[in-house]
């Protein structure tokens, strides 16, 4: 029993005896390690660039505890150049009836602030997101004339800073912008309007910041993928100009300028040819029967309903501006024209009546009406031909035009003989209804044409 008790004695020693020279060198070797790190290993040491230290926050490294960021840079001296330039993303919708466009764009601010300055030996600049914008000053920039302007914030606020070690700071941000566009629809839908998308500071006069374009036109850029469905994009260019406000004083304002041409060819078919069919359509009642009456009178009630239609429809897409446009000329002379056409049958009818009511008259006029023959229908429709001659008289056309214009001469007398006719008379009457018709062929379309030609000439 006692040689077991030695025997787990000696093995306790021995296996000590191992592990206590192993930790002893696993300690010395530590504090070597520990020694070195504290002399400046050249393999070990951390490199001496502040900026790419993980130990060290931004904030303490910008001094941003140690400055009041609630006043620019420079406070008291000159005014601070912030310059600005800008890159247009996208032109999203142009709207007539709100006289507004709505536009993405990147805008960059430029300036210097040396409370931001820090050392670096390699001048690498550091790059922020947007919660350290709040931290810090930054111009105060704002849209004139905006009606609603947004920063986008998906998946985080579109927002950069960017801080070089001389202080010198870059902003960016992506903001999608509604702003007012004073539209002149005189000329509409044949016009081109100039818009501008104005940047001021709203609370830093001239006298406090300077603003400008970074590097003059060369500061705008667009995206060469813009388009709109109406309109043509022309220009874009930049302008400054100074704002001045009665109570605060004078503002540098930049501008953003571009001008759009409308495209026509929508117009010309929703509006200009259905106009223009309408009227068209109006003039083949020149040639029907003017005692057609139930094919006469829905053409021309017709049209003139059918150019309603669209002269609203037009309207009703447009502000309502208390001056005429160009479409609005075009529209009313195709009215005018339609219901001109309705008005000439009032008259065709009209002067048929009356000559209808003078026969009858005449034919009460005529003694001993039993003996005489009545008069042929053709007297009263103007359907004849060549073999239709009253028996009483003669049918004379004049100019060749038989169906336009007619002499009816009605002989009226007695006969005291076999063979003899005494006191003969004549009595003349003309028919000149079916000339409004003929004439009216020819001076509806020419009168048209050459509107439509004085009017494409003015404003195309």
């Amino acid at each position: 029993m006692l040689t077991v008790h030695k025997m787990h004695f000696s093995i306790f020693l021995l296996l000590w005896g191992w592990i206590l020279p192993t930790e002893c060198r696993a300690h010395r070797q530590g504090k070597e390690i520990h020694e070195v790190y504290k002399k400046g290993s050249p393999i070990l040491k951390r490199s001496p660039d502040i900026t790419k230290s993980p130990l060290t926050k931004s904030e303490q490294l910008l001094r941003i505890d140690d400055h009041d960021f609630s006043m620019r840079p420079g406070f008291g001296g000159p005014a601070i150049p912030v310059g600005v330039d800008v890159q247009v993303e996208s032109l999203d919708s142009i709207s007539e009836v709100d006289m507004d466009f709505t536009m993405t764009l990147y805008l960059r601010h430029y300036w210097k602030d040396e409370r931001l300055s820090f050392p670096s030996t390699n001048n690498q600049s550091m790059t922020f997101d947007g919660r350290l914008v709040k931290k810090i000053w930054v111009p105060d920039m704002f849209f004139v004339h905006s009606k609603r302007s947004f920063i986008h914030d998906t998946t985080t606020d579109n927002v950069m800073l960017r801080v070089q070690p001389d202080g010198k700071v870059l902003y960016s941000l992506r903001v999608t912008v509604t702003a007012m566009c004073n539209m002149d629809f005189s000329r509409f839908p044949l016009d081109t309007q100039t818009c501008s998308l104005e940047i001021e500071s709203y609370a830093y006069t001239e006298d406090d910041l300077m603003l400008y374009w970074k590097n003059g036109n060369e500061s705008l850029k667009t995206d060469e993928r813009i388009s709109l469905s109406q309109f043509l994009i022309q220009e874009f260019h930049t302008t400054t100009k100074l704002a001045f406000y009665s109570s605060t004083g004078w503002y540098n304002r930049l501008y953003i300028n571009f001008t759009l041409r409308r495209h026509i060819f929508f117009f010309l078919l929703q509006t200009y040819f259905p106009a223009t069919l309408m009227v068209m359509l109006s003039w083949v009642s020149f040639w029907i029967d003017r005692r057609a009456v139930p094919a006469r009178v829905p053409l021309g009630i017709t049209t003139v309903l059918t150019m309603s239609t669209i002269i609203t429809g037009v309207n009703a897409s447009m502000p309502r501006v208390s001056y005429i446009k160009a479409v609005d000329i075009y529209l009313w002379v195709s009215f005018v024209f339609v219901f001109l056409s309705v008005l000439e049958y009032a008259a065709v009818n009209y002067l048929t009546t009356v000559q209808e009511r003078k026969e009858r008259k005449l034919r009460d006029k005529i003694p001993c009406a039993c003996s005489l023959p009545q008069p042929r229908p053709m007297m009263m429709d103007g359907n004849y031909n060549d073999g239709d001659v009253n028996e009483l008289g003669h049918y004379m056309p004049e100019n060749g035009d038989k169906q336009d214009r007619m002499m009816v001469q009605l002989a009226l007398g007695s006969e005291r003989g076999s063979g003899r006719r005494k006191n003969q008379r004549y009595v003349s009457m003309r028919i000149d209804t079916h000339a409004i018709d003929k004439y009216s062929r020819i001076i509806f379309p020419g009168a048209y044409i050459l509107f439509n030609l004085i009017y494409w000439s003015i404003f195309s």
